[in-house]
């Protein structure tokens, strides 16, 4: 027997449609220029994807009272749900609002208002499971932005149980929602955890890397006694093979590396390798091309035995000082600051390899930098790594709340209650 058999206890389940079980209205007006910093709360569909979760005491943002009178109006306990989206993902995401004072939304959210059949959270992770994403594809209009529409959303079936007695019916889906804000809360409160670790890690980062003026030398990076920086070649993309020579693109250095690595994502041929600039063990492989200010000059320490080719819009470091001590640098404001001066491009930022050459780093002795590689090394590992750190926990307790939630909200597999219509 399931954990849903289990709790039913043999009670009828029926699918009814959204609008049968709730008032579905659209929102209307919204717009970011109309933000104000204080006012009436305000929704805005955009920040369903990036801002909230699932349920909401305070909304990020506020409109004047004298705008809020023309917009629709959401209450406390009722859903806000996206209509539009550029991907299929993000239309009907979900945020219950929870706060104490009314709130509006705009245009592309529509408001649910549930019925006395209808938990709010409960539909809000209904919205998180493949079935309900099996349905939202049938309603989806549009290429470039997808919508559906209030009227299509009415539409999508809901499992309710115990239709006929509405108390005993919220009473299951309360206790769904109890079982599954319980693994949603874990993961809140890990995340807090994290944010609060990386907020000591840069303190601690930034403590360990600032010395008193006198206390060690500050050199140039291209001082003779200290290294060079030598540009990477014209590896791309399309030069990627399954086996061969390890190398690091570009833009590899933003979306998967970390401080440093022992190996490789991506290879090339021996051929290809053989014309191509390679970066040794120690040496710091660094994006000197990048989007925004913050992503350029983002760096990894290559700590693997073999000699690895460098794409073009990179450089590489080489060295004689310890290699996590300069990537660790790299992370500093002290050196972003020094950085930000030489950055050059409006659309695509760049920061060029001479220019870095002229960038100051404290040298103290190997021995000190070895010390403060060892505690930093801490931090990363707890705030980076998915294999030991929080990151790791994070992952393990979202996969247990997806296993929970799944086994909750599957109505498809049980053997009793009405099929679905």
């Amino acid at each position: 027997m399931s954990y849903l058999e289990k709790l039913l206890q043999g009670v009828e389940v029926e699918w009814k449609a959204l609008g049968e079980v709730s008032e579905l209205v659209r929102g209307n007006g919204l717009q970011k220029k109309d933000f104000t910093e204080t006012g009436v709360p305000a929704i805005h569909y955009g920040q369903i994807y990036t801002y909230y979760g699932l349920s909401a005491t305070e909304t990020k943002s506020f409109v004047s009272p004298d705008l809020a009178r023309t917009l629709r109006k959401v209450d406390p306990g009722n859903i806000v749900i996206t209509n539009t989206s550029e991907d299929i993902e993000g239309v009907g995401k979900a945020v219950v609002y929870l706060g104490k004072m009314q709130a509006v939304t705009g245009g592309h959210a529509t408001i649910i208002k549930p019925g006395n059949l209808l938990l709010n959270k409960y539909f809000a992770y209904f919205t998180q499971t493949e079935e309900f994403a099996k349905q939202k594809i049938k309603y989806t209009k549009g290429t470039k932005v997808i919508d559906v529409s209030a009227t299509d959303m009415s539409k999508i079936l809901v499992p309710i149980p115990c239709p006929d007695n509405p108390s005993k019916s919220l009473e299951i889906q309360k206790e769904i929602v109890r079982i599954l804000d319980t693994f949603t809360e874990l993961t809140a409160e890990l995340t807090a955890e994290l944010t609060a670790r990386k907020t000591q890690y840069n303190y601690y980062r930034e403590q360990l890397l600032s010395f008193e003026e006198g206390e060690v030398e500050h050199l140039p990076m291209g001082n003779d006694n200290i290294g060079k920086f030598i540009r990477g070649s014209g590896l791309q993309k399309k030069d990627f093979t399954e086996t061969g020579v390890g190398c690091i693109h570009y833009g590899q250095i933003y979306t998967h590396y970390g401080t440093y690595t022992y190996k490789t994502k991506t290879f090339v041929s021996e051929e290809f390798a053989k014309k191509a600039r390679k970066a040794k063990y120690g040496d710091l492989v660094i994006a000197t091309t990048s989007e925004d200010d913050e992503g350029v000059c983002k760096a990894v320490a290559w700590l693997g035995n073999e000699e690895i080719a460098v794409s073009s819009d990179a450089c590489f470091y080489t060295h004689n000082l310890n290699p996590k001590y300069v990537a660790y640098f790299f992370q500093t404001e002290q050196f972003q600051k020094q950085k930000r001066p030489h950055i050059t491009g409006t659309k695509v930022r760049r920061v060029n390899a001479d220019d870095l050459a002229k960038i100051k780093i404290p040298v103290p002795p190997l021995k000190e930098q070895a010390r403060i590689v060892s505690i930093l090394d801490k931090f990363d590992t707890l705030t980076t790594s998915i294999n030991e750190g929080l990151p790791k926990e994070i992952k393990l307790r979202k996969k247990q709340y997806e296993y929970y939630r799944d086994q909750l909200l599957d109505f498809n597999k049980l053997k009793i209650g009405n099929e679905k219509r």
